[in-house]
Parts: structure tokens; sequence; C-alpha cells
């Protein structure tokens, strides 16, 4: 099989084998879900887990920002995590001092507490692998879900993508850039945004809530913020149409893409999130994250689900490419 997520629909009829949860369970294993929601009585654990694969460099940082992404972009306050930490035969002390450095900087900088996990040096892997966990908390009432975005809303995503993909590429394969005649001056400006404007969309998400009631929230991973989309599309039963011409690139990493022959809309983009609220209350979230720094776009709005998931570029309409591959795993092969 390809590198990457499973495809949706296989994905789909996996998960559809899963026996009825308890009733405990309000929200469990769901394609398109970021996490799942249990009933801890006032409140819901928000529960997720992800894994850290592309990235050998700053490991420990991804780890904890994407698995509190996903707390996040459900409604939660990401608050304990755990970490299974795979390391190669060859690693060094050192190496691995410095991963754990920065899973705790990480950590203490969103104020989430290490809890557990496991270590172990193991044949199998060549390079570090984290198995990332991580628990939050919810109000109930408060919790937000991909399934709940409503015909008309409007789409809004943060920042510029693709973050994540830009920092990865720069970090991960500078020397094959280079042959590709992308300036130096990029690529070390694109290792940057892994902190700056970073790969966290907590902030994003709290700041939204805040300013107006929010139908559905999900954070751009793999496959980009197409396959996002897409995700969010099926959760919610519902099409959509996006306007391809208001996404906005980071200025110094386009020239990636062109020469790597890469859409970047299909290009993992962990730090942008996308939010679903009714039109009238568009304005008011792009302005409070203008206020607190965050760039936000109006990309497109919600349509019923006979219209289908569409993108326009120059007034010409189509279907939303889908990226069940990551377009990145084209370089990593």
């Amino acid at each position: 099989m390809k590198l990457g997520k499973l495809p949706f629909k296989y994905l789909s009829e996996i998960l559809d084998k899963i026996p009825e949860y308890d009733s405990r369970v309000a929200l469990g294993a769901y394609p398109g879900e970021d996490s799942a929601l249990i009933d801890i009585g006032e409140k819901y654990l928000v529960v997720t887990t992800d894994p850290i694969t592309f990235a050998t460099d700053q490991v420990g940082w991804y780890a904890v920002n994407v698995n509190a992404n996903d707390i996040a972009a459900t409604g939660g306050i990401p608050k304990w995590m755990i970490a299974n930490l795979l390391f190669p035969k060859n690693i060094s002390k050192n190496d691995i001092d410095i991963i754990f450095t920065q899973i705790i900087d990480a950590c203490n900088e969103l104020d989430i507490k290490l809890v557990g996990g496991h270590t172990e040096i193991t044949n199998t892997v060549n390079t570090p692998i984290i198995m990332g966990g991580m628990l939050g908390e919810v109000d109930k009432g408060k919790e937000i879900r991909s399934s709940g975005a409503m015909i008309g809303d409007s789409i809004i995503i943060t920042k510029r993508i693709p973050i994540e993909g830009s920092a990865i590429l720069a970090m991960e394969k500078e020397s094959f850039l280079i042959s590709k005649n992308i300036p130096p001056n990029n690529i070390i400006a694109s290792k940057k945004l892994l902190k700056n404007p970073g790969i966290s969309i907590v902030r994003d998400a709290q700041i939204a809530m805040k300013a107006a009631p929010i139908h559905a929230m999900h954070d751009c991973t793999e496959g980009g913020v197409a396959q996002a989309l897409t995700e969010l599309a099926k959760a919610a039963n519902l099409g959509m149409l996006i306007d391809q011409d208001k996404i906005p690139l980071i200025d110094i990493s386009k020239d990636f893409w062109k020469l790597l022959n890469l859409n970047p809309i299909g290009v993992i983009s962990s730090g942008t999130l996308i939010i679903c609220v009714a039109q009238k209350n568009a304005q008011k979230v792009i302005q409070a994250l203008s206020i607190n720094g965050i760039e936000s776009t109006e990309i497109g709005f919600m349509k019923e689900i006979e219209y289908g998931v569409k993108i326009s570029s120059n007034g010409i309409i189509d279907d939303l490419p889908s990226f069940d591959q990551d377009e990145i795993t084209k370089i990593f092969n």
C-alpha cells in the first residue's frame, strides 16, 4: 500500500466493524474526527493519539503539538500526555536526552503534563519514532465535532499553508532542495516556520470559540488542507465549495511546490485550523484572530451533500482533489 494514512473509504469500512460503544462514549472512532469524547460527569474527557513519522529533527516538539492540536480542534484543553518512544539501536544517550528535552519543553509551553509512556531500543526502526497520546477536558456542550458543520457555514482557515510541510522539507531534505535550485535563504527561513508561526492551533481554536459559536473544526495534517476539508465534509455528510485562489500560501516556500511539482494543498499542514461558523459570525472570528496576531481567511462555504465537494480556480469549478497519500511522500520515496 501507499505511504501515509489509510484511504478514507477503507478506514471507514474498518471502523464500521467496531462493536457498539458503551453509553459513556459520546464520540468514538469516527473518520474525520480529531478526538474521542468520554463522559466523566460534568465534562468530557477528550482523547487522541498521533505518531510522528515524516520528521526526524525536532520529533519531540512535533509529537506534543500535533496531539495537542487534536484536543484543541475538538474544543478541549490539552492536559496530559503519554508517549511511546521507539529508538534505533545506534542512537546515543545524548540524542535521547535531546528528544526528551523537546517533549518536556513543548509540554511546558502548553501547560501539559507528561504523565507516562514507554521507551524501547529496537531493531525494527531506523529513526526515532514517537507515538503520542493526549488527554484533555471540555465542558459538556462546548465540545466541537467535525460532523457539526452546517449548510451555509463559512469555511475559514488559519495562517498560511503549508507550515509543517515546508518546515519538514527544509529540515529533512535540505541538500535535495538545494539541488533543485531552491534559494538557500528560503530553506533557512522555512526551517524557522516550525516555531514561528508554529504548528500549534491551540490558541487559534480557543480564540475562535470565544469569538462566536463554532459549528465544526478540523486539524490539517497528512494530505494537507485538501484532505482535511474532504474529511470534514464526509464527517458532516455535506458538500462544500472552496475557492482555491483564496487559499494563502507561505511566500518563502512557494518555490518548493513549483520546482518539486507538488500540490501545496495536499502537503501536511499542521499549524492550520479549519473552522466552520455561520456566515453572520465569520468576520467576528477573523477579527478576533487578527487582533491576537493570527492570520485567517474565508476560503469557501458548506453546501448540501448533493452539491459534492468542489473547488474553483479562475472561475472553473471541479472536484476537490483528495490526497490519501501526502504529497511530500513523493520526495521521501
